[in-house]
């Protein structure tokens, strides 16, 4: 660690002696256009810290989908617990505590978990014009669940003609990966004419199973091997012997996206625009759990715990219908967004050997949401303002089939089997105000927040619950205060209190789940929990040295209250019961007192020349929960230090990068003993710190066609991130072809 303390000391003299050194002319820093305030704004107004990713960039990093994009943009940490997953982490909050947009339509549902989610592999990368990461609370425009930040994912858009013919645009590529066989194809066309457009987009990937690498540290020659697998043959289960065991056997999926989009402008003043996105996967294993192992039938050692463990195909589909107006009445700009949202998932399973219990369980969530946002303008203040709304129903079935007789019969469901609503309403009023010299801005914000949740069991003989109806109905204020101070055109300081809540949803109250942890647990409803809050500092600056370098250092407090975690619990004055044949203590989720995170965000771009760049990203989070009798343990979700460098060179039709992915450890001592931090899918000692060398490049052959290419990790080193079940690529060789109009 003192090494990467190091280098952080050396990136601040560095951009601190081209300060000094610099004699070019004041200039405005960049002028970056965010949506994240739900209207055009330049970046630099806005006390959050946020970042862009742009469609140059995404297509730069010609990714094999949304969660490796995020991870080569080297401030995103995320965990896989299967290669069809990825579940990013900012500032030490994941899963339902990060909020997910598409589009200025919040996919966060009833049923996200706090655990790790796949869902962000839904949004199809190859059709993204940008993404915004909002770092910490954003409660005020986005309400429930944005607790560490924000992903804000912006599709592309038909065009419309400006000349008297039919403009016609698209861009279509394939690519081929050896680490895990992937075989991917997209095309999208665009055809517009003068006030309509059409936009249609197909993308399709075949992934096979994902091979490790084969550096392996000396200490743990066999850490993440694949040694044996369960093999099913004529209906009888075999563990059998993996010929190589680099090749993480079942972990292979295949995914296609399809995105329509109608615009029609009749005026400069009018727009109204139809969004259409589906997805859909083939089954994809849940590779940690295919790993996990159990004692068998009383004998002495153990064996594989499951012969099948995969989530069925997830389904994702996202209607909405946008208008936008530009002046109105007193508004100066105005939206409103209906939008639909169906979602299908499911968790298929089967011990070894357990011929007479096929266990399925699936989840259908339907969402209607509604968005109204205006803006007001005058001298120097902005004003936006509005209200939504988001309705959940989730359906949730399950069933057991013994494939011996093929009788079905009646399972526990993951949620409640009777009804399960969760609904959404809130308003909110975020402004901005510009001293006259333009030096001061300030921003504050404030959100009135109901939720109203309702959920019945209807057959309790499994468990025999002491009550089988949940309700909540919390309310909710938050809100923000950031000051930004430019004393110099290029030289920019922040300061930023912001509050966060996230209201308990279905699967926090009423899921019912088995962990995987050695020390068997039974996860079951609770309707005596509260709202999380979150209350965060932000402080940071940056400077802009034009032609030179950027440097950007941000550094965060968070106090996090009401913080839900598993806790035991006694049910039917029990403090454990039977569950799938084993004994699992009972636990709950309960509102643990209190938690803090701190952490600190760093970045130094260096200009070397007019085509050569040097650019740097690392990342420090630290979080513990504070028990009440003032004792500490650590917080899950927390990542180890990590970041990126990399060298790039931009020519006229040549483009090169070299760059490094790196970890740092995370020590066991530092893992959370009864969260999601997977502990057994690590090391005795914890997650080693790793580093990979990487290189891609790409050369335009004409204004139609682009070839790129790449080597990932090319010295093959084995590692996993920290809370990960599944190891990342060995050396990977990535071939790619680009072609547009």
């Amino acid at each position: 660690m003192r090494k990467y303390a190091l280098l952080c000391a050396v990136l601040c003299i560095t951009v601190y002696t081209y300060a000094q050194t610099d004699t070019t002319s004041e200039k405005s820093l960049e002028e970056a256009v965010v949506y994240s305030n739900k209207f055009a704004e330049n970046k630099k107004n806005l006390a959050q810290k946020i970042d862009i990713i742009s469609a140059r960039t995404i297509a730069r990093f010609n990714s094999q989908n949304t969660g490796d994009l995020l991870v080569n943009s080297g401030n995103i940490f995320v965990q896989k617990s299967q290669q069809g997953g990825s579940s990013p982490v900012i500032r030490g909050f994941e899963a339902s505590r990060v909020l997910l947009v598409v589009d200025g339509v919040r996919m966060n549902n009833a049923i996200y978990r706090a655990g790790h989610l796949q869902n962000v592999i839904t949004i199809d990368q190859n059709m993204l014009e940008r993404v915004e990461v909002l770092y910490g609370p954003a409660s005020t425009m986005y309400g429930s669940d944005g607790l560490g930040g924000v992903l804000h994912f912006r599709t592309k858009s038909p065009l419309l003609s400006t000349s008297g013919k039919m403009l016609v645009k698209g861009t279509g590529f394939v690519r081929f990966s050896t680490a895990n066989e992937e075989k991917t194809g997209h095309a999208d066309i665009s055809i517009g004419g003068k006030k309509i457009a059409w936009l249609q987009s197909y993308t399709y990937s075949d992934f096979g199973d994902m091979k490790m690498g084969s550096n392996y540290n000396s200490k743990y020659p066999d850490f993440g091997r694949r040694s044996r697998y369960i093999e099913t043959v004529n209906g009888v289960d075999y563990v059998r012997i993996n010929e190589d065991d680099r090749v993480q056997l079942f972990s292979g999926y295949k995914q296609w996206d399809i995105t329509q989009k109608l615009l029609f402008q009749p005026s400069d003043k009018i727009k109204h625009s139809l969004n259409i996105q589906y997805s859909n996967s083939s089954d994809v294993p849940r590779y940690d759990r295919l790993q996990d192992i159990r004692n068998f039938g009383g004998s002495i050692g153990t064996t594989l715990r499951y012969a099948e463990w995969y989530y069925g195909p997830q389904t994702r589909l996202l209607s909405a219908y946008e208008l936008q107006t530009g002046r109105i009445g007193f508004l100066d700009a105005f939206k409103l967004n209906v939008n639909y949202q169906d979602i299908k998932e499911s968790r298929q399973q089967r011990e070894y050997r357990r011929y007479d219990r096929f266990d399925s369980r699936r989840e259908h969530v339907k969402v209607i949401g509604f968005i109204a946002d205006a803006r007001k303008v005058w001298k120097q203040d902005e004003l936006n303002f509005g209200f939504d709304g988001q309705l959940n129903d989730v359906k949730s079935v399950a069933d057991r089939t013994n494939l011996l007789t093929g009788a079905v019969t009646k399972l526990d469901t993951r949620y409640p089997d009777g009804k399960n609503k969760m609904n959404y309403f809130g308003i909110y009023v975020q402004h901005l105000h510009k001293s006259k010299n333009a030096k001061l801005i300030l921003n504050d914000g404030i959100r009135l927040q109901t939720v109203s949740l309702q959920s019945t069991i209807v057959d309790n003989s499994f468990f025999k619950l002491p009550v089988t109806e949940i309700k909540q109905t919390p309310f909710a204020v938050t809100g923000n205060l950031g000051l930004v101070y430019m004393p110099a055109a290029n030289f920019r300081f922040t300061g930023n209190l912001s509050s966060g809540f996230r209201a308990p949803n279905i699967d926090d109250a009423v899921r019912i789940f088995e962990s995987s942890t050695a020390t068997r647990r039974i996860l079951i409803p609770n309707a005596d929990i509260n709202p999380e809050y979150t209350y965060n500092l932000d402080i940071g600056f940056s400077q802009t040295i034009p032609g030179k370098a950027y440097f950007e250092l941000t550094g965060f407090y968070t106090l996090f209250r009401n913080a839900i975690a598993p806790a035991p619990l006694k049910l039917n004055g029990q403090d454990s019961i039977v569950y799938n044949g084993v004994l699992c203590a009972v636990y709950a989720s309960q509102n643990v007192n209190k938690a803090y995170v701190r952490g600190i965000n760093a970045r130094l771009k260096v200009e070397l020349s007019p085509k050569v760049s040097w650019d740097n990203t690392v990342s420090q989070t630290f979080g513990r929960y504070v028990n009440p009798d003032g004792s500490k343990k650590p917080l899950d979700h927390i990542p180890p230090f990590f970041g990126k460098s990399s060298l790039s060179y931009t020519g006229k039709k040549l483009n090169m990068e070299v760059y490094g992915m790196f970890n740092g450890w995370k020590r066991i001592k530092d893992y959370n003993p009864d969260g999601e931090d997977n502990g057994q899918y690590a090391t005795p000692d914890g997650m080693p710190g790793w580093f990979t060398l990487n290189w891609r490049g790409s050369y335009t052959v004409n204004k139609y066609l682009t070839v790129q290419g790449g080597v990932e990790n090319i010295a093959d080193r084995n590692y996993r991130y920290f809370a990960s079940g599944f190891s990342a690529p060995g050396r990977n060789f990535i071939l790619a072809l680009r072609a547009s109009l």
